[in-house]
């Protein structure tokens, strides 16, 4: 197996030998560079094999990959940088433009990386290529299940957050996963288990898949590539930077993929209008090989599953879960069953609480937030929100996954939200008071608020409604200019609303209910 295929770009292949060689050489360069166990290892990257060999890396120096988004700015990306006390950060050399400008103030990092994509090469940065030239291999070393892992989301208030977990309970939480998908017979328990699970992978074809999104992200790192890679498979990396369908339908055919991996909508659209594009010019696309399509992360309407499950003889599973936890609960459809909009089944580990901790009744269209046991344990440096979201239950640890439900008598649940106004937009999250603080900043508004509407290419769109004592003096191309030097371009609202004054509760909070109408009128009479 060490000659097979892990990981695939364009005509980039590395095979098992070579990837495990490559990550060992990383961790050999992190080593010397005096990153220290426990350390943490910046990945600012757009989706590329080094992504994948610095994580890994890191994994055998036993220090700790932080996901970084590569949209992020100067401010965004130190506060990242800076609150998860990176010691190294590996980065594409087209975002050298922004680490130069903010390199003196990341006080903690010790190594810079730069993979070469026609970018600047700043002074005193290594070049990714030229590290693992200059470095043999790491030896191996032994690694504990505690060994930390951790993955930052965007959190409630708009500020990232690393979620920690084991190692240990972390892939074993994915193995379960892969079980339920029938790409396991069982979890293994041993050492014994685990060779003779790969002896088993040598002889057997390989799963092939094809995550559309991020490996940033959550969904393209635990859905897309580590499961792959965890029973031998190939992880086939799209080249395109922004999404593009044909590739991904291209890619399908030319190396037989047999799992595609996206998030909701914004992706699945897309998937399907290229499908019946390419029907009606007469060149249907080979789609025999594809064995799942799945998302998570946003929302996945029934209409476009009933597209894509009729040319696909595979399982859609859309997967409920969150950066804090896996596997919450999935909803399936086939060839032959369709599946309805935000409706899962829940796992067995999964409940329904109400605020003070009670258990929700069946049937009763009682609205609670879903529960769900994990291996996260806490977020990095936040002990009060660690304790309003790891919680006990029944003497078991649980996360609130600030997701909003009711359950049906069955015990399936409908899926009414996120409390905490997160906006999903081209499979990106948005929070509406980081976007609402930055659009307060400029000179001529006093009040923001911000919320999402329904957009067909995006999922979502996000729309700000704004108050200004001079609301004629106040444009949208002004509102966006001035936004461009502080947010990440997917969080600039794509629809400015600019009025007087916006309304509020007495009590001070936002009416995000009103603001949400009237967005909604203004866009949709434009």
């Amino acid at each position: 197996m060490a000659e097979r295929d892990a990981i695939i770009q364009g005509s980039r292949r590395l095979s098992y030998a070579e990837f495990d060689d490559a990550a060992a050489r990383f961790a050999a360069a992190l080593e010397e560079a005096g990153v220290t166990r426990t350390g943490k290892v910046a990945l600012y990257l757009h989706n590329c094999p080094e992504y994948l060999i610095a994580q890994y890396g890191a994994f055998k120096h036993r220090a700790v990959p932080v996901n970084v988004n590569y949209r992020y700015l100067d401010d965004e990306l130190v506060y990242l940088i800076e609150n998860s006390d990176a010691e190294a950060l590996v980065f594409h050399s087209s975002l050298s433009e922004c680490v130069g400008r903010v390199r003196d103030r990341l006080t903690n990092v010790r190594l810079f990386v730069d993979v070469d994509d026609g970018g600047e090469r700043l002074d005193g940065v290594e070049r990714m290529s030229e590290l693992l030239a200059d470095h043999e291999p790491q030896a191996r070393q032994e690694r504990a299940p505690e060994d930390l892992y951790m993955l930052y989301t965007g959190g409630t208030t708009g500020l990232p957050k690393g979620v920690m977990f084991p190692q240990g309970e972390f892939i074993e939480r994915l193995l379960v996963s892969a079980v339920s998908l029938g790409l396991l017979a069982s979890v293994p328990t041993s050492r014994d288990d685990v060779r003779a699970l790969m002896r088993s992978f040598a002889t057997s074809d390989p799963e092939v898949s094809i995550p559309c999104c991020p490996l940033m992200h959550g969904t393209g790192m635990w859905i897309g590539a580590m499961p792959a890679l965890m029973v031998g498979g190939t992880v086939v990396l799209l080249e395109s930077r922004s999404f593009d369908p044909d590739e991904v339908w291209r890619l399908t055919e030319e190396r037989g993929a047999t799992r595609i991996v996206i998030v909701g909508d914004a992706f699945a659209r897309p998937l399907l209008r290229a499908l019946e594009r390419r029907e009606a010019e007469g060149r249907p696309v080979d789609v025999s090989s594809v064995r799942h399509v799945m998302s998570s992360g946003a929302i996945w309407s029934a209409e476009i599953k009933d597209g894509l499950r009729e040319r696909l003889n595979a399982t859609l599973v859309d997967s409920l879960g969150s950066t804090e936890g896996l596997g919450f609960g999935a909803s399936g459809a086939t060839h032959e069953v369709g599946a309805a909009t935000a409706h899962f089944a829940l796992a067995p580990t999964t409940k329904v609480v109400t605020p003070d901790g009670r258990e929700v009744t069946r049937g009763t269209g009682e609205r609670g937030m879903l529960a769900s046991r994990t291996a996260a344990f806490a977020y990095y440096k936040d002990p009060d929100k660690t304790a309003s979201t790891f919680l006990r239950i029944d003497g078991q640890g649980y996360v609130l996954t600030g997701d909003w439900a009711t359950v049906d008598e069955d015990g399936s649940v409908t899926l009414l939200g996120r409390g905490s106004m997160s906006i999903n937009t081209g499979g990106e999250k948005v929070f509406a008071e980081e976007v609402e603080e930055a659009v307060k900043r400029h000179a001529l508004v006093d009040d923001c608020l911000v919320v999402g509407l329904d957009d067909e290419r995006f999922g979502q769109r996000v729309v700000a409604v704004v108050g200004s004592p001079t609301p004629h003096a106040i444009s949208e191309s002004d509102l966006a200019d001035f936004l461009r030097g502080s947010l990440a371009h997917y969080k600039i609202p794509k629809s400015y609303v600019v009025l007087d004054a916006v309304r509020r509760a007495p009590n001070g909070k936002a009416d995000y209910k009103w603001a949400r109408q009237v967005a909604d009128r203004a866009v949709n009479a434009n």
